[in-house]
């Protein structure tokens, strides 16, 4: 088990300034466009292929970089490129995680590769767990899914929102109801492959930032999938459910693992990392501009009021990258979150981007609720951190309920 350090070795520093470059390049000219098109950037999601950034490969040895902070690190020099194009990037990765926590050998194996597709005709994966009346109330799920046992089919009924590919993704992971009295213990998640029947794109979500994302909802009407779609199988949800029903009748209250909140609780740390990306490109910029902007005579970094608030942004982002990079290595290290710091991670980067795009725009005055400089889109951006995967308000919950291992409401 590797030591905890913020420092980073010399092939992390390496892959680093590697992704830092393509960010740089490829990203960040790419921007500003793809915010106005608002429309999936796939030549950019392909040169990130080409480069072997957008593959299956490249987040393998992040994700079993041993000291954890490999994923982090991509995380927050992809996003300080972008956060739109980043999200079209990085957005597949949501859905190859419930996979991998939840899956086989057979269905990691048989289903990742199909998800991310070749450099030269490049896929994106979609992970659809959210409804309209059901997004921090999990237990709200109406989406169906009822096993067939004479087909060896499950048949999906529901509509999904707010999924980052939805509808144009390969391949689809669906989180959905198989025992409705079991409450959030009897959701289980589905891969939905290319081109089936009964699923298709609702709604396409014209948002306030994050526009190079595609964000929309999933319709399913009658969607069949073949039994070997349900990831982990039968025999496990079966063995699951059992245990559940068992702890009912008995009055127990044992925490049964769900598949949608294994899945956010794998990527809380890596949303924490992408809010830094953001939080320090416009910082950056809100620097630069400080110390080439002339009022009264001298750069307005020279007076206290701009430069206290340099200093104050400065300081949150480097606390958040802390708090991010401790919830990374925790949970490589096999440590347990005793006091919810995945959370903690989250819910203080999010909120830090949030403050610290505000600041950038107040120091560049004009010119910053302007288009012509990128912290007013930036800014944008950020406003997404405190919503999705979790608002900073159910983080709290999380956190409040953690530490006090009560039930508080």
């Amino acid at each position: 088990m590797a030591e905890f350090t913020m420092e980073l070795n010399d092939d992390q520093k390496q892959v680093r300034d590697w992704i830092h470059g393509f960010a740089a390049d490829v990203i960040r000219p790419a921007a500003a466009e793809w915010d106005e098109r608002e429309e999936t950037p796939w030549p950019v999601i392909q040169e990130a292929a080409k480069v072997g950034i957008y593959s299956l490969d490249f987040y393998a040895q992040q994700f079993f970089d041993p000291t954890g902070l490999g994923i982090p690190m991509a995380m927050e020099e992809l996003f300080w490129g972008d956060a739109g194009i980043a999200l079209s990037i990085v957005g597949t990765g949501l859905a190859a995680i419930g996979v991998v926590a939840n899956g086989t050998e057979e269905q990691i194996g048989t289903w990742i590769p199909q998800m991310y597709g070749t450099p030269d005709d490049v896929k994106v994966a979609a992970f659809c767990s959210s409804e309209p009346d059901a997004g921090s109330d999990v237990g709200a799920m109406r989406t169906r899914a009822v096993y067939d046992q004479a087909k060896d089919e499950w048949v999906l009924n529901g509509t999904k929102t707010w999924a980052t590919n939805g509808g144009i993704a390969n391949v689809h992971i669906v989180v959905a109801v198989v025992d409705p009295e079991l409450g959030t213990k009897g959701h289980a998640s589905f891969i939905v492959p290319p081109n089936t029947p009964g699923l298709s794109q609702g709604q396409k979500f014209k948002k306030h930032g994050i526009r190079a994302s595609h964000t929309a909802e999933v319709v399913l009407e009658d969607c069949r999938i073949p039994g070997s779609c349900l990831l982990g199988g039968k025999d496990k949800l079966d063995e699951r459910l059992a245990r559940a029903r068992e702890r009912a009748r008995a009055g127990g209250g044992e925490r049964v693992k769900n598949a949608a909140m294994a899945t956010f609780e794998a990527s809380r740390p890596a949303v924490g990392a992408m809010a830094v990306g953001t939080a320090r490109a416009a910082y950056e910029v809100a620097l630069d501009y400080a110390k080439t902007r002339t009022q009264f005579g001298r750069p307005i970094i020279d007076n206290q009021g701009v430069a206290f608030q340099l200093a104050d942004m400065r300081t949150s982002i480097d606390a958040a990258r802390l708090l991010v990079w401790r919830a990374s290595w925790m949970a490589v290290a096999g440590k347990p979150f005793t006091s919810a710091e995945g959370s903690m991670s989250k819910l203080f980067a999010s909120e830090v981007a949030k403050k610290v795009t505000g600041q950038a725009i107040q120091i560049l005055g004009g010119n910053g609720f302007t288009r012509e400089y990128p912290v007013e889109r930036m800014h944008r951006d950020s406003a997404i951190y405190t919503i999705f995967e979790g608002t900073s308000e159910i983080q709290r919950l999380v956190i409040a309920r953690t530490i006090s291992d009560m039930p508080i409401r």
